[in-house]
């Protein structure tokens, strides 16, 4: 595990995947005072899988454990930012490297060519089976195993919902700005709006009202198929936010917004039985 370090935004900037840099003068950096943070490999599938884990220090556990579902961009510095401010909560947050065995983020300078050459071919079973050993690895190491969360965002915010639908044993679930209807391919069978029936954890859903990615008319879709199936689940529309509000290292990110919706997490989180940690 690191020590603890402030970093500065300049050298932060190689911790970012290339396809999003220069980064934003708002980019968020969370020491690491009071929590433990760094660099693991998971058993899964018969790999090594590479994670960033982060949790406090000044506690013994069990911690409730927090999977944290990349974007796109994969496990870069914002996510494992998010995984710092989580253990500072009282969470140990665990995010798995999902596409290592297709590639690495870090390699693409484009977004559209990073998803078409990369991400596109990360089947989600493979996704959906990572995360399962990534919250049994996060239990025997000081998780405890009765208070299992997850959130994602952009790509992970549709994976979030999946996981609600597949793992029996998760307590809740924040998707920040997943798709959620989308095309069915050999990768991705099934998309949001399709498992609304199957959930088995309370998901709250975080959309902007300005996503050109995200039609409203998708979020309306999926909003009817949870009403329909009865399911415990809300989705919270912010009428200015565009896509990746919450992304502070981006020019999309609306501080209103993403400060709002954390905090509407972590309250998800304590209402379903998952509380950081004081």
């Amino acid at each position: 595990m690191k020590t603890d370090h402030v970093m500065t935004l300049k050298q932060a900037q190689g911790g970012f995947t290339p396809a999003v840099t220069p980064l934003a003068a708002s980019t968020i950096l969370t020491d690491e005072q009071g929590i433990h943070a760094g660099e693991t490999t998971i058993p899964s599938q018969g790999d090594n899988l590479p994670a960033y884990i982060a949790k406090p220090a000044d506690h013994s556990g069990p911690f409730p454990v927090v999977l944290v579902v990349q974007e796109i961009f994969g496990v870069h510095e914002h996510i494992q930012d998010v995984c710092r401010r989580l253990a500072k909560q009282g969470y140990l947050a665990i995010a798995p490297e999902l596409y290592f065995r297709q590639g690495d983020a870090k390699d693409y300078t484009d977004i559209s060519e990073l998803f078409q050459k990369l991400v596109s071919k990360v089947p989600d079973r493979q996704v959906l089976a990572d995360l399962d050993h990534a919250a049994h690895w996060a239990t025997r190491h000081g998780g405890d195993a009765g208070k299992l969360a997850i959130t994602g965002f952009c790509w992970g915010g549709r994976i979030t919902w999946l996981y609600a639908a597949h793992n029996p044993q998760l307590k809740a679930a924040v998707a920040w700005y997943g798709k959620l209807v989308g095309e069915k391919t050999l990768n991705s069978p099934k998309h949001p709006v399709d498992v609304a029936t199957q959930l088995s954890a309370p998901v709250l859903g975080l959309y902007g009202g300005q996503d050109s990615s995200i039609p409203l008319d998708t979020v309306e879709s999926m909003r009817q198929a949870i009403r329909a199936a009865n399911a415990s689940a809300e989705i919270v529309v912010y009428p200015e936010a565009g896509h990746a509000f919450n992304a502070d290292y981006r020019p999309s990110y609306n501080a209103e917004a993403a400060e709002d919706g954390w905090q509407r997490m972590l309250t998800w989180f304590a209402q379903h039985g998952v509380p950081g940690i004081k």
